[in-house]
């Protein structure tokens, strides 16, 4: 997962010579995972990809930890004001060596091309519309979609900038549907809550022929490098593989339900190192005679609990609105405030959307937060 595309001019076998019309030689780039031994595709360009006209400034990103105590805590993302583009303007929240969750509230467009070299992203859409284009094709996005960016890739986001509000996510390794959800031959299961006519891949376009001053930002783990191409970087005239960014609208998800309380892995919709990430959806409720449709109280020993409020009414919580960020630690447990246990019962639907970082390893929150933290909410249970 995802599937195999083709688009564009290819040859029929692979590292084999392909000309235009004119004899002119096209100039293959394989783009892979794990060293030639994972998912990859072959792009053929027109012009070298490795020709760097200028090497200009590395822009450092230090990441700066709170220094507030182990606590729960409600983040309201929406107090955040607009800055930067939609890569200077993210605002980290939490991380670890794994992965980082930030929001960003763009202000303007970037003027360049953008790669992270090391990091696949998924950017959620919660407000606003607009197109990524990359060596792959264009990609229309709107919201509730998952945007879902392999590391490596070459790409431009345009957008509304007085509208847009993303959720970034970045990780150091594959994102990707659970491995649970998938055939033996990488096909969606029958049972699984969506399935690839879901699933949007980039619509190819005709290869850009032009030289000149093309700036690239790219992103290390030492922060942003700043990089001139001598010619512009979607030359592309056709390429084939597993390797391209996608899209899956959170509102195609289909929960699962059942006679007493789903657990959250049946909302999982994708995995990644050390984390997942789940999609809480509209879906009927429980339907034993006795069952409590709200989340008992869960202790769970070896996560810590992120959860993204887009839009709805949310179950379990008050207080909370679109744009709203919760963090459950380790170690505290945590569960519905008062009232709301009790007052599930009975109910039968939810019409909440939310999106859950779960990890595996402790996270670290971003000072940042602190500009946006409510500061009350651990105390939110004794009401």
């Amino acid at each position: 997962m995802p599937f195999y595309v083709k688009h564009g001019s290819i040859p029929p076998k692979r590292h084999t010579q392909h000309r235009d019309s004119k004899g002119n030689l096209y100039y293959e780039e394989l783009i892979g995972r794990e060293g030639f031994s994972d998912i990859y595709s072959n792009v053929y360009h027109i012009h070298p990809p490795t020709k760097v006209k200028k090497v200009g400034d590395l822009h450092e990103l230090p990441l700066q930890e709170t220094k507030d105590v182990h606590r729960h805590r409600h983040l309201e993302t929406f107090r955040f004001k607009a800055k930067g583009d939609w890569v200077t303007g993210r605002r980290v929240l939490m991380y670890n060596n794994e992965v980082n969750m930030s929001v960003v509230i763009p202000e303007k467009q970037g003027e360049y091309f953008y790669r992270n070299a090391h990091a696949y992203e998924v950017i959620f859409v919660h407000k606003g519309n607009g197109k990524l284009d990359s060596i792959f094709g264009q990609l229309n996005f709107s919201e509730g979609d998952y945007i879902v960016i392999p590391g490596g890739t070459l790409y431009t986001l345009t957008y509304e900038s007085d509208k847009a509000h993303f959720l970034v996510i970045e990780a150091f390794g594959e994102i990707a549907p659970p491995k649970r959800y998938l055939n033996k031959h990488g096909q969606l299961l029958e049972h699984a809550p969506f399935c690839e006519r879901d699933i949007r891949v980039p619509e190819f376009r005709e290869a850009v022929d032009e030289l000149g001053d093309f700036p690239v930002h790219v992103k290390t783990f030492r922060g942003i490098q700043e990089m001139t191409l001598a010619h512009h970087p979607f030359d592309a005239v056709g390429w084939d593989g597993y390797y391209y960014p996608w899209i899956f609208n959170i509102k195609d998800f289909m929960s699962v339900t059942g006679k007493i309380h789903q657990p959250p892995p049946v909302h999982q919709t994708f995995e990644g190192p050390g984390f997942v990430i789940c999609s809480f959806c509209p879906r009927l409720f429980d339907y034993h005679e006795l069952s409590i449709p709200a989340p008992y109280a869960h202790s769970n020993v070896d996560s810590d609990e992120i959860l993204y409020y887009v839009e709805g009414d949310f179950m379990s919580r008050k207080g909370v609105s679109e744009g709203s960020v919760t963090i459950h630690p380790s170690g505290l447990p945590h569960g519905p405030q008062p009232g709301r246990y009790e007052g599930s019962i009975g109910v039968k639907e939810t019409f909440e959307y939310a999106v859950m970082l779960d990890t595996f390893r402790p996270l670290h929150i971003a000072s940042d937060a602190d500009e946006i933290d409510d500061g009350k909410y651990h105390l939110s249970w004794n009401e």
